[in-house]
């Protein structure tokens, strides 16, 4: 079940029931809080829900948000009254609220979209985050390992995933959006030598459907 920590309340509280979502992210989050809207959809969908709705206020950075694997949200005028999920913004809301504390740039700059997206996933949602270049450098040699990890593993003979470190990183993402620990799952599968290649290929691809890191985009040129 996923749960998510209502900073109303400082408790985690699952969400509402029902088939459909309705999330509304709020201004003044930068760049990180459609990140984590995006994620929070990912993950819903991924554990059974229907008709995600993602809304957003107009935002003039809002063209940039496709290349960091955000999909595209509905843009209103005005924040919706009814929402189950409040992401970013200042509170105050009736729904569920994610505190997202905007991205501070500590002499970096934004580079590579899908650095950037590794590095706010990095870092727990409700902490502070600063982009500095020492952190986009790490993310991107992650990044960079792992895109070349699922590479080789592509020319490798095909195998079913692994259900249990898929479960596992699951699990992170449904337990208030870990994802720094769902990213440390993926560490650990790629160095466990007792799982096949293949087997770890399609675990990283399956895991990557909701965490959006185009970990796939370097097959064919192992």
């Amino acid at each position: 079940m996923l749960r998510l920590n209502d900073a109303r309340t400082g408790q985690a509280e699952p969400l509402p029931g029902g088939p459909g979502l309705r999330v509304q992210v709020l201004d003044g989050g930068g760049l990180r809080a459609p990140v984590i809207a995006d994620l929070l959809r990912r993950v819903a969908e991924r554990a059974g829900r229907r008709g995600v709705r993602v809304a957003s206020v107009p935002s003039s950075v809002s063209d940039l948000w496709a290349d960091h694997g955000i999909a595209p949200f509905e843009v209103v005028d005005v924040p919706l009254p009814d929402a189950d999920v409040y992401v970013g913004g200042a509170g105050g809301q009736a729904g569920l609220w994610l505190d997202v504390p905007p991205e501070t740039m500590g002499g970096g700059s934004f580079g590579d979209a899908l650095t950037v997206r590794l590095a706010v996933l990095e870092v727990p949602y409700r902490e502070p985050l600063e982009l500095s270049e020492a952190r986009l450098a790490r993310a991107a040699e992650r990044l960079d390992r792992w895109r070349g990890q699922v590479a080789e593993w592509a020319t490798s003979p095909g195998r079913p995933m692994n259900r249990a470190y898929a479960t596992e990183a699951e699990a992170a993402l449904a337990d208030d959006l870990d994802a720094p620990g769902a990213l440390a799952v993926l560490d650990r599968l790629a160095a466990d030598p007792d799982v096949p290649p293949g087997a770890k290929l399609e675990t990283f691809i399956h895991v990557d459907l909701v965490l959006a890191l185009g970990l796939v985009s370097a097959i064919g040129s192992a």
